[in-house]
């Protein structure tokens, strides 16, 4: 990696972080999330950066991959276990990171400390060499010390230039990859803990899309929208994204494009329904001189 490449990195990191602490104060009872989650892109565009994905805020149930659309009037409520995920690229150069914010007095406080633990028993562990197995299995011991299950079928990931998720794949707990972190990799460790099964499935209405390659047909894509969608580089996009067109040719392009099969959807992800989840998540740069935290 460039020593320019690795810059934009860093600052993709240091924007993600800014922007992160940004929303997180956002987050009260009443507040509204949409209005939450435009601040924070808002926030990324001032300080000189672009979304990698739409800012996205999960809450209790649900893991990950909540996202409004430009109607959604959800406020967060008193009790929430609200979780803020944020991507930021430069140039490209992406950086991934989450929190939790407890909205409540009782359980939220520990299973949000359960994750804080795990990812920083993770990045503890995270060196070249080491294998992404023993990275799950810091993560997975660390959250069954506070007496929570991490969440299996979820992953930290590999970022790139206009990549969201890449090699290696970050379990959450232990496997029989063996695959080893190298050196100049830049990774998103993301643990996830929940008082519930361990698992999750997709459920609801997606909000979140990504363009897989150029329709070969286009019948009902509105050429506008589509070079709007083209534009984000093949990265993630929202219905949010595309609020300056009409919502009728939005609608109708993504329907197109589902069928041309060039278009990938991201359902939430949620536990059983009651249940709660907090993540943490962090980008990392393993380095010739260790491990540097990019969105510290």
């Amino acid at each position: 990696m460039s020593a320019g490449d690795l810059e934009k990195f860093r600052q993709a990191g240091r924007i993600a972080s800014a922007a992160r602490d940004h929303g997180a104060a956002l987050v009260k009872p009443g507040a509204r999330l949409r209005d939450v989650l435009e601040a924070v892109e808002a926030e990324i565009g001032r300080l000189g950066g672009e979304p990698a994905f739409p800012a996205q805020s999960s809450r209790n149930h649900i893991a990950a991959h909540y996202c409004p659309s430009p109607e959604d009037e959800t406020r967060y409520e008193a009790g929430d276990l609200v979780k803020l995920d944020v991507g930021v690229h430069v140039d490209g150069f992406v950086a991934d990171t989450a929190t939790t914010i407890d909205l409540g007095p009782g359980r939220n406080g520990r299973l949000r400390e359960a994750a804080e633990a795990a990812l920083s028993s993770a990045i503890a562990t995270a060196a070249p060499g080491v294998s992404t197995s023993e990275i799950g299995g810091a993560i997975a011991a660390a959250i069954r010390a506070h007496g929570y299950r991490p969440i299996g079928n979820l992953t930290g990931h590999g970022v790139g230039r206009w990549q969201i998720h890449c090699a290696p794949a970050i379990p959450n707990v232990p496997d029989r990859s063996r695959e080893r972190l190298k050196e100049g990799m830049v990774v998103a460790i993301e643990p996830f803990a929940t008082d519930g099964v361990g698992t999750v499935e997709e459920r609801g209405k997606p909000e979140v899309f990504r363009l897989a390659g150029r329709p070969k047909r286009r019948d009902g894509v509105d050429e506008e929208v589509l070079e709007a969608i083209e534009r984000i580089g093949g990265l993630p996009f929202a219905r949010r994204s595309l609020r300056g067109f009409a919502r009728e040719a939005v609608e109708a392009s993504l329907v197109a494009l589902a069928k041309a099969g060039v278009l990938v959807r991201y359902p939430p992800l949620c536990e059983a329904e009651g249940k709660r989840v907090a993540q943490a998540e962090h980008t990392i740069y393993l380095g010739p001189g260790g491990v540097e935290v990019l969105t510290r």
